[in-house]
């Protein structure tokens, strides 16, 4: 497809995948100054006035306020329709390009896809945020309520360059927001035969943890069994191979009711486990959210072939259940044993939002008309969102960046995957969608 062919969606979430904003996390990365000043560029042609806020060098997320329609009475009004925050991260995490099909910073079209780092996580969601302005705006509309409009930098590494930091030291930002709509969540998938689109309501908390082993420092060639390299070894595996408990929350009850009657099986029968199994590509993201995970996703530990450390480290990705992070640390600390030191790197709050209200009528009701025959579900997510920053400030997010998708793209595959790529005509269905919600909601 040439380029002068594409919608101004999958033009923006190009050019974004352009801008190497790679977060290596540890406050380590390429930066995002320069993807935000093009997208507040494109903000100010809307006439809005932004807001540039820098935690750092380079670390820059930009914010802006689109007023709301209040015909008459606007204080009463807008304490009916308060206001709601659309968020994006700018920010994307490693590519390896020897690893890729294409540059993924090139953000190539190839058989109907936009490919490139970000090209779901999140920047078509960024350019979908930015075309549903340009549409309601440029034609002289107005929202149906007030918005404040975020491109958070640092959410690849739990938003602390970002979201957390604006959250921490300018909440009014946020002020006369109740709720929150971002990224993984509102797309479709493939379940029985039937498409089904996932919203996410809620997300699991996040802990990551660095394990700190020491031991005796010596030659190579001697017996050494307070070897520090071998004592982590083992209690990485111990992480790595735990199969934890199953943990059901209110949405993952719901989930697996409706899943249960679109499938047309018994789900105390059948298990928990092998409903999700049955959902297909669905299930790279759903197995994970009916138990505690421990993914082993760093390893270091000396610097010679013939010297034995006496020091090693891995780092260890958790997510559990909202509010079960103080008992799995201290799980985690019998399991591992008294010789390796558990540092808490980064902690994050754990949500649950219902699967009801106006906002998730609304949501609900949109994906409806725009794709009348699919069915529309909550779930839970593994992952994590700048939406946990918003939370400290009682704001509930939701996860809505509405994709329909072809039942033969494994989506959550591409979700810090190679090959990461996104359909053009989800792109466009995204743009409709998010435009309509924002329009009458």
């Amino acid at each position: 497809m040439a380029l002068e062919q594409l919608d101004d969606t999958a033009r923006i979430a190009r050019d974004l995948i352009r801008f190497d904003t790679t977060n290596y996390g540890e406050g380590r990365s390429k930066g995002e100054t320069e993807a935000a000043e093009y997208v507040g560029a494109i903000l100010e042609a809307l006439g809005l006035q932004t807001e540039y806020i820098d935690s750092a060098t380079g670390r820059t997320s930009v914010i802006t306020h689109v007023e709301g329609r209040y015909e008459n009475d606007v204080d009463t009004r807008r304490g009916e329709r308060p206001g709601l925050v659309v968020h994006g991260h700018l920010d994307v995490v490693p590519a390896d390009p020897a690893n890729w099909s294409v540059d993924p910073f090139a953000g190539e079209v190839r058989d109907g896809m936009l490919w490139g780092r970000g090209a779901v996580d999140m920047k078509d969601m960024d350019a979908m945020i930015l075309t549903a302005l340009d549409e309601i705006l440029s034609g002289g509309g107005q929202p149906n309520r007030d918005l404040t409009i975020a491109f958070f930098a640092d959410e690849e590494n739990g938003g602390a360059y970002g979201s957390h930091h604006i959250v921490q030291n300018r909440p009014e930002l946020f002020a006369g927001a109740t709720e929150a709509i971002s990224e993984v969540g509102g797309y479709s998938v493939e379940i029985g035969g039937k498409r089904a689109y996932l919203l996410q309501t809620g997300e699991k908390a996040l802990v990551w943890i660095k394990l700190i082993s020491r031991g005796t420092a010596a030659h190579g060639s001697r017996v050494i069994h307070d070897n520090a390299v071998t004592k982590l070894a083992e209690a990485v595996v111990t992480l790595g191979r735990r199969e934890w408990p199953l943990h059901l929350t209110a949405t993952t009850e719901l989930l697996l009711s409706e899943l249960g009657r679109i499938l047309g099986v018994d789900v105390e029968q059948l298990g928990p486990d092998e409903v999700m199994l049955r959902t297909g590509t669905a299930a790279g993201f759903l197995t994970a959210t009916v138990r505690t995970t421990s993914n082993p996703t760093l390893l270091s530990g000396g610097y010679k072939h013939n010297v034995i450390p006496d020091r090693a480290e891995a780092l260890i990705d958790l997510r559990m259940m909202p509010g079960e992070e103080d008992a799995i640390l201290a799980e985690l600390q019998k399991l591992v044993g008294d010789e390796i030191e558990i540092e808490v790197m980064h902690r994050d709050l754990g949500l649950e939002n219902p699967f009801s209200g106006p906002l998730v009528d609304a949501m609900v009701s949109t994906l409806n008309r725009h794709d009348p025959e699919a069915e529309v579900l909550p779930y839970l997510m593994s992952g994590g969102t700048d939406n946990k920053a918003l939370s400290l400030l009682g704001i509930a997010g939701y996860g809505f960046a509405p994709l329909r998708l072809t039942p033969e793209l494994d989506f959550p595959a591409m979700f810090h995957g190679v090959d990461e790529r996104v359909p053009l005509e989800a792109l466009s269905f995204g743009h409709r969608a998010l435009t309509d919600l924002l329009t009458n909601y």
